[in-house]
């Protein structure tokens, strides 16, 4: 390589860097190990962490420790699925094409619309594209978000406007929901975005949302939990005009936070600029079932330089982890899951408020998450709480009446694996805490 670039060694190859870069006394490393030496080290390392295992997580605000049934591991990890290549060639992928377009159904269902897609990357990035597509529908740039949507999802929202020029107000909250009438006057909306429940877990109310909609002629665009959808009426059933959420909850753990699972549903006449997959189901030349991609041709989109977005895959085989789990489950058994997490948090609330000093950020309906006002920092009560055996919760605030991460609030969720004795040791331990 050095004689065919005209060097005469290494050294010279390193010669464009800089003296300011380099490091003068090399780098201070350990002598090399051999394997099993090696091995034994990062085991010791590892073993100073505290595991997901060792805590009991009260942690939600987007991400939660919901049971995955072991029918919906063996099923999705089957290499059918796991080895499954990306679908343009119907002719061979029949069976991931129909676990698919199952998939969008079930989705469809709980979101309460006619059509949806077959996944994005995660709950953020479907509303980046729901907020796409109304820009593009409507032929104007305001979107109104509401200061109740996840602080992530504002995040990768303000990333993607920077570059599209989408111009997005923040709509404060007043008692833990969206206050749509101090919207600040200005350009009408292509669209409102708004999360039911929101940040705080308070159940907004989605008619009042589709109001303020209609006032300005915008869609109606609603981030939803879809957990949730096992007792709350399906968004669409409302007035939502796209519907975006996070599927983590259906069949996928924790994970450190990912690879995770965004849910898009749209009404039908904004089926054309439906980002990414959409499977359908047609017959062959035999006239026998058959399922195929469309309305898309392979990785361009058809509507080219008219298209409201360039996301070209999908979650497959997280996906097919939700479409597993939700046909487990079952429109009984995803009800039964919602009512004890509307259960356990209702009796976790209770406890907690029993303990001196601690209050609610905002006394709105809620399903199973909460914020909590202590007497101590958020961050403090997270760090103690953990030497207790706890996950805690979340850190947020409301400044404003917009929803951040890291403030000295906490935000507790209860899911339908929380026992009573579980609930009943943090809310004892959290009092030893907090005085």
């Amino acid at each position: 390589m050095l004689a065919d670039i005209g060097l005469s060694s290494l050294d010279q190859l390193f010669d464009v860097v800089p003296e300011a870069l380099r490091l003068a006394a090399g780098l201070d490393l350990a002598p090399g190990l051999s394997e099993p030496d090696v091995l034994a080290e990062m085991e010791r390392l590892a073993s100073l962490n505290r595991t997901g295992t060792d805590l009991v997580c009260f942690a939600g605000a987007g991400a939660y420790d919901h049971e995955v049934p072991s029918a919906t591991k063996r099923l999705t990890f089957r290499s059918e699925f796991v080895t499954a290549y990306t679908p343009y060639q119907p002719e061979v992928a029949q069976g991931v094409l129909q676990a698919l377009f199952e998939y969008q159904t079930l989705v469809a269902r709980l979101a309460g619309l006619p059509v949806a897609n077959a996944s994005l990357y995660d709950g953020a990035s479907a509303a980046v594209e729901a907020v796409n597509l109304a820009t593009t529908a409507k032929g104007r740039q305001t979107v109104w978000v509401s200061g109740g949507i996840h602080p992530h999802w504002r995040a990768v929202l303000a990333t993607f406007a920077h570059g599209t020029g989408h111009d997005l107000v923040d709509v404060p909250l007043r008692d833990g929901v969206t206050d749509w009438s101090a919207a600040p006057a200005g350009d009408p909306p292509a669209a409102l975005l708004v999360g039911s429940p929101n940040y705080l877990g308070a159940l907004e109310d989605i008619g009042a949302a589709r109001a303020a909609a209609d006032r300005h002629g915008a869609l109606l665009l609603v981030g939803f939990d879809p957990v949730c959808a096992g007792l709350l009426r399906a968004p669409g059933e409302d007035g939502a005009d796209v519907v975006v959420g996070e599927g983590q909850p259906f069949g996928t753990p924790l994970s450190f936070g990912g690879p995770y699972l965004g849910l898009f549903s749209c009404r039908m006449e904004q089926v054309r600029r439906l980002p990414g997959r959409l499977v359908g189901r047609t017959v062959d030349s035999e006239g026998r079932p058959a399922y195929v991609t469309t309305l898309r041709a392979r990785e361009q989109d058809i509507r080219r330089e008219k298209a409201s977005s360039n996301v070209c895959t999908n979650q497959t085989l997280i996906a097919v982890a939700a479409m597993i789990q939700l046909s487990w489950l079952g429109t009984a058994g995803l009800r039964e899951l919602a009512l004890r997490c509307a259960r356990g948090t209702r009796y976790a609330r209770e406890a907690l408020l029993a303990i001196p000093g601690v209050s609610l950020v905002a006394d709105a309906p809620t399903l199973r998450e909460f914020a909590l006002r202590l007497p101590v920092p958020a961050g403090t009560v997270v760090a103690r709480m953990a030497d207790e055996g706890f996950l805690a919760g979340v850190p947020v605030g409301v400044e404003g009446g917009i929803v951040r991460d890291g403030g000295d609030d906490l935000l507790v969720a209860v899911t339908e694996r929380r026992t009573r004795d579980e609930i009943d040791a943090y809310a004892s331990a959290l009092e030893k805490v907090v005085r």
